[in-house]
């Protein structure tokens, strides 16, 4: 069994890397896309001249598979495995920006970077997240649910007045914990179609909350990009979202942080080594995704 397990965290984690690649890749082509006509399309000629980028299309595919890869990843893992290791988008995101679109990179970008990557590194093996055998009854689902959207709410609620950095970091947090508890609904669907198969999984309330937490999950980020710099509301989705999941994972699904003090202690550590490299790599990153031009 123990080999079972380590071959299913592998694929955990694999298929967590490929979802923050796939998500990079879709928010570089679309962004790509999307500033890539006059800044006077609006509306339906907006919308057109996207439908006529390959790139914009091609984003929305890498989009759809992100959403399998992360069911894929949720099915062989804890959630708070899973959940962190998401944050590599950011890495991945600057690779592409860096050997696909030729940007200049400070240095001080790549040291946020290598500390987010160790310090993920560094609580993954510390706190070896473990356990999906516990399957949720129904009534468990009640308070953890119940904490997040209200928790959600507050934040959003906080969100209503303020500076435009105030406002984006707040609606950021609402949409970090949104993701999270969108993150359980992808597990529990993925769960329900592995016992009861797709026609099944209709029958049962997890699907339609996938799809109701997606929906609010959008429409949080949507009004966090909104009202505020992308500095400020980037780096709160990608903290909020894993610690969150990690409570929830705990809570919801009986997931285990093993070690003791010790183990602890480092994973603790290594959350918040990595919370500072996203920080530096968001901050210091370039504004746009506008690719550079050489001249020889």
């Amino acid at each position: 069994m123990h080999g079972d397990w380590t071959l299913d965290q592998g694929l955990a984690i694999l298929f967590a890397a490929l979802t923050a690649l796939s998500n990079a890749v879709a928010v570089a082509t679309q962004h790509i896309a999307s500033t890539s006509g006059e800044a006077s399309l609006k509306g339906w000629r907006l919308v057109v001249h996207l439908l006529r980028q390959p790139l914009w299309l091609f984003g929305w595919i890498a989009l759809t598979a992100s959403l399998a890869f992360q069911a894929l990843a949720l099915h062989f893992g804890p959630m708070s495995e899973v959940q962190p290791v998401l944050v590599t988008e950011l890495v991945m995101a600057l690779l592409l920006r860096r050997y696909w679109l030729r940007q200049s990179l400070r240095a001080v970008t790549w040291i946020g970077a290598v500390l987010t990557c160790a310090g993920l590194a560094s609580f993954l093996a510390a706190t070896s997240p473990s356990g999906r055998a516990n399957v949720p009854t129904t009534s468990s689902w009640i308070m953890p649910v119940l904490c997040a959207l209200v928790a959600a709410a507050v934040f959003a609620g906080s969100a209503v007045r303020g500076s435009p950095s105030r406002r984006a970091g707040l609606f950021a947090c609402a949409t970090g914990v949104l993701w999270a508890l969108e993150a359980t609904f992808i597990k529990a669907t993925t769960d329900t179609i592995a016992s009861s198969g797709y026609l099944g999984c209709l029958a049962r309330w997890p699907v339609y909350a996938f799809v109701i937490g997606g929906i609010l999950g959008l429409f949080a980020e949507q009004a966090a990009l909104h009202v505020g710099p992308l500095k400020v509301s980037q780096p709160f989705i990608v903290i909020v979202d894993p610690l969150v999941s990690i409570v929830l994972g705990v809570w919801l699904f009986g997931e285990r942080l093993s070690g003791g003090a010790a183990h602890d202690a480092i994973g603790v550590l290594g959350f918040v080594v990595m919370s500072f490299g996203v920080v530096l790599l968001t901050q210091t990153a370039p504004d746009s995704m506008k690719a550079e031009v050489h001249r020889l």
